[in-house]
């Protein structure tokens, strides 16, 4: 999990973090589940695709219940 962060800077860490704690919450997971950090890998592929940061809990939504 922590290898697929550190490509990010700190202020996409914290925008991805809490982009995939949200995501986890409404669905009643684990962040350290198999989903959640799947959610981290698909969060920080958004980020270094210059996903815009208010988009991307739901853009992460949409990738990851279209799966």
């Amino acid at each position: 999990m922590l290898l697929s962060l550190i490509s990010l800077n700190d202020d996409e860490i914290t925008i991805v973090t809490d982009a995939v704690r949200q995501w986890c919450c409404e669905r009643k997971l684990d962040i350290d589940s198999i989903e959640g950090r799947h959610a981290i890998t698909v969060a920080v592929d958004l980020v270094q695709m210059n996903t815009d940061c208010d988009r991307l809990f739901a853009e992460l939504s949409k990738q990851l219940d279209h799966q």
